[in-house]
């Protein structure tokens, strides 16, 4: 059982040397290892609309990422400012309408440098638009492993324009140093669209606009959900089992129109990326939900191995029950949150493939790997490891056809 599994079984040795900390001067100019049928042989990038199935669908998270790192002037004249790592948003609203908020935000953060902030607030002055304003941060509260804090600023705009204004990229820590100018575009799909993650969903940031362009000449479709990535997604698993592992909560969204072209072709669906295939795996267990008549269609860390699935209930069937459900609420889109864990165990019922990067030891993105492929994730890792691959976000990729 998932609960039972033990972490330290899916670690591997990652030399800092194989970790890419900067992306290469051409986005499809990465290796692409190819994985088919247990066989594995290398590629490029720019090549894989040779590779995947005929006619297949590839579904992208075209999630955008915020510029999520703020800093502020430290008030004890350190060196090191204190930083505000914009998680999610309170007051229960989603994503979308936080960032749209004017004059006053309330979001979960991290923060660096916590203890220097010993004053009520910290100021920051931001001048733009022709004019000058300011930025305000009140004292956090503590809640659990982050803060709950609020921003004030006294001007006519939006939180998101404030954190384009301000925000620095949030590159993931193993990459070790600052966000550059560079950053701001490619740590970014070049088809992001709607603004909400603090990570990016890196799979796709091999594509460019020719090789999508190329996609539709050889027949592959292509469909988009949101999954909002948050930080969790760097979180290790320090737990000993999966048992005492806390899994992220991150908002998905798909549209009416994306559930009805992938119910059409269910059986030849590939994933850009762990994101794109955890959205459409919660698709499976909200649509069990709605067939069971259960109201609450969020889906926590559990639901995929405590629900009970009829036998005859299959992954269009899912899909067939979303849409009589949005169809008779009105809804242009099932909107939920998810903590769905997928670890070895796990039968994804989606996919035949899926594309991705390679992925940190011990962390939940290899599990589910691992889920997919099964013990071959090993091999595969060995080869890309012996084949100077490079790794984690802005490093290589795979696709995955077992």
């Amino acid at each position: 059982m998932a609960r039972d599994i033990k972490i330290e079984a899916f670690s591997y040795t990652l030399p800092d040397e194989k970790i890419a900390k900067t992306p290469l001067a051409n986005r499809s100019d990465s290796k692409l290892l190819v994985y088919n049928k247990g066989q594995i042989k290398d590629s490029t990038f720019k090549t894989i609309g040779t590779h995947l199935p005929p006619s297949c669908t590839l579904i992208f998270n075209h999630t955008k990422v915020v510029s999520a790192r703020i800093l502020f002037d430290n008030p004890k004249k350190v060196t090191k400012a204190i930083e505000l790592f914009v998680l999610e948003p309170l007051e229960g609203l989603s994503m979308e309408t936080a960032m749209l908020q004017k004059f006053r935000s309330k979001w979960i953060c991290l923060i660096g440098n916590y203890r220097d902030f010993e004053t009520d607030c910290l100021e920051k002055t931001i001048t733009a638009f022709n004019t000058s304003f300011t930025l305000t941060v009140h004292k956090p509260v503590k809640v659990h492993d982050a803060f709950e804090v609020e921003f004030e600023w006294n001007t006519d705009i939006t939180f998101a324009e404030i954190l384009q204004l301000v925000g620095l990229t949030p590159l993931p820590p193993y990459m070790k140093r600052q966000a550059d100018e560079n950053d701001k575009s490619r740590y970014q799909t070049v088809y992001a669209k709607q603004e909400g993650s603090v990570a990016a969903p890196t799979a796709g940031l091999h594509f460019t606009h020719d090789i999508l362009e190329d996609l539709k000449k050889n027949n592959i479709t292509t469909e988009y959900v949101i999954l909002h990535i948050g930080a969790g997604t760097f979180k290790p698993v320090k737990a000993e089992t999966m048992e005492d592992h806390h899994m992220h909560c991150e908002e998905i969204s798909v549209t009416k129109t994306t559930i009805s072209h992938l119910l059409k072709n269910a059986d030849n669906l590939i994933t850009v990326g762990t994101t794109s295939l955890r959205t459409l795996e919660s698709l499976f267990w909200i649509g069990l939900k709605l067939h069971k008549e259960i109201e609450d269609i969020q889906i926590h860390q559990w639901d995929a191995y405590d629900l009970e699935i009829p036998s005859d209930f299959n992954y269009k069937k899912a899909l067939e029950a979303i849409l009589k459900y949005l169809e008779l609420s009105h809804l242009d889109a099932i909107k939920t949150k998810t903590q769905l864990l997928i670890a070895p165990g796990y039968k994804i019922r989606s996919i035949k493939g899926i594309i991705t990067n390679f992925h940190q030891p011990n962390s939940t993105l290899l599990l589910l790997i691992a889920a997919f492929v099964g013990d071959d994730w090993k091999n595969i890792y060995e080869y890309a490891l012996n084949n100077n691959y490079r790794f984690l976000s802005y490093g290589d990729s795979s696709l995955l056809l077992p």
